[in-house]
């Protein structure tokens, strides 16, 4: 039983130390292995850099699309009001067609019972000329 206490215990022994060893860490670092670490952190400064950039771009092409979207909505809108005013003005000059295809029509029948009573006026008016004298003699 001696024996069982005395394992253990220096199992124990043991076991806390590896862990120790292990939680304490290695403050050696090979120089090789350092020069890769600060490339890495210079690589990771580079990227945040670029990555910020890209970001300030894409906050500037989004205010870009929303400024020419707004654009787009107000030309869309001024589009569908002069596509209005063009129907409004086609129909009006099409009514206006109709009024003067309609007063022509009604113009025509009395223009006609008007024509004849001037060329009566005109026939009437116009005598025959007596022939000449002839002045030849036979």
């Amino acid at each position: 039983m001696i024996h069982t206490v005395m394992v253990r215990n220096l199992v124990a022994v043991a076991a806390i130390t590896i862990v120790s060893m292990g939680l304490s860490g290695c403050d050696y670092w090979p120089p090789a292995l350092q020069t890769q670490i600060e490339q890495l952190r210079s690589e990771l400064q580079m990227v945040t850099m670029e990555k910020t950039q890209l970001q300030n771009q894409l906050a500037s092409f989004s205010k870009v699309k929303d400024d020419l979207q707004v654009q787009v909505d107000d030309l869309t809108r001024a589009n569908r009001d002069k596509s209005t005013m063009i129907n409004s003005l086609q129909n009006s000059l099409s009514a206006a067609q109709e009024r003067l295809l309609r007063s022509a029509k009604a113009a025509a029948p009395k223009s006609s019972a008007v024509k004849p009573s001037t060329k009566v006026k005109q026939a009437a008016p116009a005598k025959k000329k007596a022939p000449a004298k002839a002045t030849r003699t036979r």
